[in-house]
């Protein structure tokens, strides 16, 4: 660091205010820029009054940005300059591309990488004023291929654009919630835990569905095991929904039983036609976002005793769906968000 020494006045100065100070903890932070100003080292200062050297540092830092007034106060209005507005962006291309699990951590980069101090807090404050908010990362496909699925959206749109009136799109996917609750955040009182029931047995339901953006109707059934036999009875149900439809294009994924010989041909003599998503891009089946809310209202942080009562919830929701549909309006459009498998969500 550069020289810390201080003039003959800005000593006596700072000598006569500790003198007059009478809280122990002004007193010493006075005491430390007296003493760095007569040539002490950050480490023996530390050392004399029993303090860390980063404190020790920092008094100095917010003595020569605010003079006494912000050495005194030390509030975060002294040092929310740290930063410059360069560093303030390296720092936020930096938290882009490095997930820290901690503000310490942060705090300890800072340091390094521009040997300016912040407390948790103060670092705390930094990230929220620069739009960053404590949660946890998308797991995403590892092998997800951004130009697939934007070729994959073309041919969405393209479809879209010519179907005919009367014709449909459904997205089309299993889920199999099982028999047992999903924790998840609450309101708890502090010092307090609040206990939920799980259940013995890994039982859980098979369930088939497709829904259409334009109606949020859904076509589902419950089956013993997804299928090829038991998505052609969904297909066959598809087909008596929309009897008006002249063709009926069914978004789904690739699973083996959706390109079997059975389906294949089904398909034939169908107003279906299948459209496959692109490999490992469950992000652009929309009917995923549905299953995400069933589960969150049916399964998480609730316990249903018998198999029987966790059924009947899940039948109870599927036909009651007008009481979700201003949520459900809100979450199934087509906001598509594409993964590179390499990145994340582009």
């Amino acid at each position: 660091m550069s020289d810390r020494r201080l003039t003959e006045q800005e000593l006596s100065d700072l000598e006569t205010l500790h003198r007059e100070l009478t809280e122990k903890r002004q007193a010493d932070r006075v005491k430390a820029i007296i003493l760095l100003g007569t040539g002490w080292a950050p480490s023996q200062v530390a050392q004399a009054l029993l303090i860390d050297r980063s404190t020790v540092r920092r008094y100095y830092r917010n003595y020569k940005k605010g003079g006494v007034t912000c050495l005194l106060e030390m509030q975060y209005v002294c040092h929310r300059g740290y930063l410059s507005i360069e560093q303030e962006q390296e720092l936020d291309r930096h938290l882009q591309i490095h997930l820290h699990i901690t503000a310490k951590s942060i705090v300890a980069y800072v340091e390094d990488r521009w040997d300016i101090h912040y407390t948790e807090s103060g670092m705390t404050d930094l990230l929220h004023r620069l739009g960053y908010v404590y949660k946890k990362p998308k797991l995403v496909p590892g092998k997800a291929n951004a130009q697939a699925q934007e070729s994959f959206l073309e041919d969405y749109e393209n479809i879209k654009e010519n179907k005919a009136e009367k014709d449909v799109i459904l997205f089309m996917d299993a889920t199999h919630p099982q028999h047992n609750p999903v924790m998840s955040n609450g309101w708890i009182k502090q010092g307090k835990d609040f206990q939920i029931c799980s259940n013995t047995g890994r039982q859980r339901l098979n369930i088939n569905g497709a829904i259409s953006l334009d109606t949020l109707n859904l076509v589902m059934r419950y089956d013993d095991t997804i299928n090829a036999e038991s998505t052609i009875k969904l297909l066959e149900q598809i087909e008596d929904a929309y009897p008006d439809a002249t063709k009926i294009t069914v978004i789904c994924d690739n699973a083996r039983y959706n390109r079997s010989k059975l389906i294949k041909a089904y398909l034939v003599d169908s107003r279906i036609e299948l459209m496959f998503l692109p490999p490992y891009a469950p992000n652009l089946n929309l009917i995923e976002r549905y299953w995400k809310y069933f589960k969150k209202n049916i399964l998480y942080n609730r316990h249903y005793e018998t198999f029987k009562g966790f059924k009947q919830a899940c039948t109870d929701f599927f036909e009651n769906t007008e009481d979700h549909l201003p949520s459900l309006r809100s979450l199934l459009t087509e906001n598509f968000q594409i993964i590179d498998g390499n990145t994340g969500y582009s």
